[in-house]
């Protein structure tokens, strides 16, 4: 997620671009929504009794394995979400795309995780390697497995819902509230990684420990890049201030 934007002023608002992302994220969540209803069907036994012929799926542990692999994308797209909200607020990457473009495809990738997400946590209704309820999954802390730290994972999701909200109420909230409901975007990136870490059944692989390392040194370097120059700013202005007041 972001920190902050300046989108340019020439730019035109054009909210048929509003309409369409948000009907996109409607019909994310009305497929699942509707996949979901449909596998309760006869329509849907039957076609679940093809899927099991031909991919196995009956096996016990094959929705597990779709739910870590949606766990492990949403969190390399939230990464990424995280890491281009840095480097456009802090400008570090102005001299190589228009911040435009790096807006737009911030809020698409933005999209894109919670779509993973949702994936990540609906499977999980119908697996039948550790079976959740929909009280489980939606309740921070009452999880059956590692309730702490899946907590902290839902917590972490519905403030990256929160800070994606907030692209498609910029105007009735105001720039400054939207900066500042952007700031949670840090806390959701630390949660979704603290639960990555230490709910996720793959930490043990040397692999994910790598890709942990990787992706968390990558936002420290640029959030103290953030801070850095956040901090010369208000240094200058304090000194142009105090110029002008002479």
């Amino acid at each position: 997620m972001s920190i902050e934007f300046k989108v340019k002023q020439n730019q035109p608002y054009s909210p048929w671009k509003v309409i369409f992302s948000t009907l996109a994220t409607i019909a994310i969540v009305g497929l699942i929504v509707a996949g979901a209803i449909v596998a309760m069907t006869p329509t849907g036994q039957t076609l679940g009794q093809f899927l099991n012929w031909l991919f196995a799926a009956n096996s016990i542990q094959i929705w597990w394995y779709v739910t870590r692999s949606a766990g492990i994308i949403a969190y390399l797209l939230l990464w990424f979400s995280t890491i281009l909200g840095l480097a456009v607020t802090s400008k570090y990457m102005d001299l190589m795309l228009d911040r435009m473009f790096t807006y737009d495809f911030h809020q698409f990738i933005s999209l894109l995780s919670i779509a993973f997400l949702l994936v990540h946590i609906m499977v999980l209704l119908i697996d039948r390697y550790l079976p959740y309820n929909l009280l489980q999954i939606l309740v921070p802390f009452i999880s059956p497995y590692r309730p702490v730290w899946v907590g902290i994972g839902v917590i972490a999701f519905y403030i990256i819902i929160l800070v994606t909200v907030t692209f498609y109420i910029k105007k009735q909230i105001g720039m400054r509230s939207f900066r500042v409901i952007h700031y949670l975007s840090l806390l959701g990136y630390l949660g979704g990684l603290i639960h990555g870490i230490y709910a996720g059944t793959d930490t043990a692989l040397p692999a994910m420990r790598i890709v942990y390392y990787v992706t968390g040194l990558g936002v420290l370097f640029f959030t103290i890049y953030w801070l850095v120059l956040l901090g010369i700013r208000r240094l200058e202005r304090r000194k142009q201030a105090a110029a002008t007041a002479r």
